[in-house]
């Protein structure tokens, strides 16, 4: 299956055309019926002679219903325009044909209808020339009556050949499902119609409402009228939605996979059409089946930035319209260059950013993407529309390789500057690193680190002892060796000072793991309290603070903190009397 759009303009016969190739009725309102004219979208679908069904979005010729034509041919990938033999071309003839030229819509035909009321010649001439210049390039042209039947095979032949050329459908793509008709159907609740451009949805499937993130589930699927499981790309479809009310939904929404799109409110685009400069700064935006006011703000000749009225979840190289509503004309057509651009805060960031997307052609490129942002989430590119196939620094991050070589030197530089401003602390905490390097996450710092330098207890340490200054790795050592042989005849604190080992001194070795301080200022070597442990298990249970302290061979200040610490510890027990016993052995 595969779908097209009509185009043209009004009264120049695309329902009367859509209701003889079909045989069903795209006009769906009594009013429509009654004017003879096409106000809002229609439908209609067939059988070709190859065997392949071809359906129609059947959309409005007169100008006050520009509008709903876009929303109709928006998510279309082809095109049928219907230009009259016994008018010729018109205002909305070109007004449509630019349209589909702002999509760069590829694929179509022309029908040159009415052909049994005059000679359709100077038409097909006339048509093909306006279309040869736009992005439909060289289409085949049939005359046809749909009162006659004449061309109706030729017509039927034709569109089988353009069905042949469309490119095949991305089946396992993420959905996204622009909406164009929503209503309510009693018993099964709410129900949206659209085309299906890319992957596919199935019944019970949970799909995200782009508008505002309410994740519904699919309780039913229609396509051609007849209940699916499953429906693949490109399809018109009916989708029944559980869990949303007819209220919450409408056209211009869409049905996403769930986190597989952004939304963006802010944009950079590539105009085509009239001179950026000369758009007005408040202007529509068509994209898919969504209308949406914007603010233009030029940034190149023919490069701007637009502020949307309301998020979409737009993707790199996405094709829209910019309308203006007040002439009632097409000012230009749209690639989607950036749905995350920088802010322009600093002086020059504008001429800057226009140098920047004068390079870019909308096509994804996740190579120029790490390249320009420098540091990315995988995850963020594919939302953007951006396939990754290079494997992530950490996590789901994606480095440009110049900017982590550029990160790296920082990373040791940094590491030098907090040393020399805190001699004292063994290396920088990882989070001090983080915030100097601007990075958002620590993991990204710690897999930054190269040797010499290595991760420690939160901290980026370097250095012959656990990043102490030289000094006082040499202050430690003299303690470790005064211990050695009498571990728990922990030295005053001006024997401290004598080995160099002041307050911050030893806070910094204690920060390092180095030594061990209890309070009153005692201080041992790492391993002494679980050494007391050992020689208490061994007196006779329970014992005084005397005999601990002839056991560890101490002084009263050093024996009284200690049992503290191991009381605290759950090592001993304080009993009635003053006595103790180990709990632990």
């Amino acid at each position: 299956m595969w779908v097209v759009a009509t185009a043209g303009h009004v009264d120049h016969g695309k329902s009367t055309l859509v209701r003889a190739l079909t045989g069903m009725e795209p006009d769906r309102w009594a009013e429509e019926r009654r004017r003879g004219m096409t106000i809002d979208l229609g439908f209609g679908w067939t059988s070709l002679p190859s065997g392949a069904t071809v359906a129609f979005v059947d959309v409005p010729g007169h100008e006050r219903f520009v509008p709903n034509m876009l929303a109709g041919v928006g998510p279309v990938p082809a095109a049928l325009l219907v230009v009259a033999a016994d008018e010729g071309w018109m205002p909305q003839s070109a007004e449509h044909l630019a349209v589909l030229d702002a999509l760069g819509v590829a694929y179509g035909l022309v029908a040159v209808t009415r052909a049994d009321l005059a000679d359709p010649g100077p038409v097909v001439a006339r048509a093909r020339a306006e279309v040869a210049g736009t992005s439909l390039g060289s289409v085949e042209v049939v005359p046809v009556s749909a009162v006659t039947g004449a061309g109706l095979p030729a017509l039927r032949a034709a569109l089988d050949r353009l069905g042949a050329r469309l490119p095949a459908p991305v089946v396992d793509a993420p959905v996204r499902l622009w909406v164009d008709r929503c209503f309510t159907v009693r018993g099964s609740g709410t129900v949206v119609t659209g085309t299906l451009g890319a992957g596919r949805l199935r019944v019970g499937d949970e799909v995200e409402v782009a508008a505002d993130g309410t994740r519904v589930r699919v309780r039913g699927l229609h396509r051609l009228g007849v209940a699916r499981d499953e429906v693949s790309a490109v399809a018109r479809v009916a989708v029944n939605l559980r869990g949303v009310a007819r209220e919450r939904v409408a056209r211009g929404d869409a049905l996403v996979t769930p986190d597989g799109f952004g939304r963006s409110d802010l944009v950079d685009v590539r105009v085509s059409g009239e001179p950026v400069a000369d758009l007005p700064g408040s202007v529509m935006l068509h994209v898919g089946s969504a209308a949406v006011p914007v603010r233009v703000r030029p940034l190149g000749a023919d490069t701007a930035r637009l502020r949307l009225a309301r998020p979409l979840p737009l993707l790199v190289g996405d094709r829209a319209v910019l309308r203006d509503p007040g002439r009632r004309l097409v000012a230009g057509g749209v690639t989607v260059l950036d749905v995350a651009p920088p802010p322009l805060a600093r002086r020059g960031a504008a001429v800057a950013r226009a140098r920047v997307l004068a390079g870019l052609d909308g096509r994804a490129d996740a190579v120029g993407e790490v390249r320009r942002r420098r540091l990315v989430r995988a995850s963020d590119l594919v939302r953007m529309g951006v396939p990754v196939t290079a494997a992530p620094v950490v996590g789901d991050w994606l480095v440009d390789p110049e900017h982590w070589a550029w990160l790296g030197a920082r990373l040791v530089a940094e590491v030098s500057r907090y040393g020399g401003e805190h001699p004292l602390e063994p290396g920088v905490p990882v989070e001090v690193l983080r915030q100097r390097l601007g990075l958002p996450e620590r993991s990204l710092v710690e897999a930054l680190v190269r040797a010499p330098l290595r991760v420690r207890g939160g901290r980026v340490v370097a250095g012959p002892v656990a990043g102490l200054p030289e000094p006082v790795a040499r202050a430690v050592d003299g303690l470790r060796a005064q211990l050695r042989s009498r571990p728990f005849r922990a030295p005053e604190a001006d024997r401290l000072v004598e080995l160099g080992l002041g307050p911050r001194e030893v806070a910094a070795a204690v920060r390092a793991g180095l030594l061990v301080r209890l309070a009153g200022g005692v201080v041992l070597l790492p391993g002494a309290v679980e050494e007391a442990a050992a020689v208490l298990a061994g007196l006779p249970q329970p014992f005084t603070l005397s005999a601990a302290r002839q056991a560890l061979d101490t002084t009263r200040r050093v024996a009284v903190p200690l049992l503290e610490l191991l009381d605290g510890r759950g090592v001993t027990r304080r009993l009635p009397g003053d006595v103790r016993t180990v709990v632990a052995r």
